[in-house]
């Protein structure tokens, strides 16, 4: 089983540069370094003997429904998540909710979407787009995805819904 590196910042790329490890980021959470820490991870990359050229993993956020806005009521779960986090009251996640901007102050507000900026949420279509952009920009050789959807069901359906929309089901 080949050995990753997960990283959030500058250094997980370096070391997997350094090392010549496949690098996943998590830009699900800290979507701010994603392309400095690819970039850095590629123009340093060392071959080794478990890979000789960078290989590089992006975790995003995806929800999709059936409508742009099913899938953005869908992601209001994981923005009362993050607005949780902020507030010092981690806990389970919550159902989805009509009027998150009820939910959240304008600085909660702020901080939630700074980390959930490159989040792709809505219909096929959308998804489709989404997906597309982040690719071409980023050069990913795979997507990591998180598809943080209160209710099981809905979480199953958007899972199918992103691999339809990425070609690979």
């Amino acid at each position: 089983m080949p050995l990753w590196i997960l990283g959030s910042s500058n250094f997980g790329a370096m070391l997997a540069a350094e090392l010549g490890l496949p690098y996943a980021f998590a830009s699900h959470f800290a979507p701010d370094l994603l392309i400095p820490a690819l970039q850095i991870y590629r123009s340093r990359f060392k071959p080794s003997e478990q890979l000789d050229r960078p290989y590089a993993m992006v975790g995003v956020n995806i929800i999709a429904a059936g409508s742009d806005d099913e899938a953005r009521r869908l992601a209001t779960t994981q923005q009362m998540s993050f607005t949780n986090i902020f507030r010092g009251a981690r806990g389970l996640s919550r159902p989805p909710i009509d009027d998150i901007e009820s939910y959240w102050s304008p600085a909660e507000k702020a901080q939630a979407m700074s980390m959930l900026a490159r989040s792709i949420v809505g219909s096929p279509d959308t998804v489709r787009s989404g997906i597309d952009a982040l690719v071409a920009e980023t050069g990913a050789d795979e997507l990591m995805i998180v598809s943080d959807v209160y209710d099981h069901a809905a979480r199953l359906r958007s899972f199918e819904l992103i691999a339809s929309a990425a070609n690979i089901a």
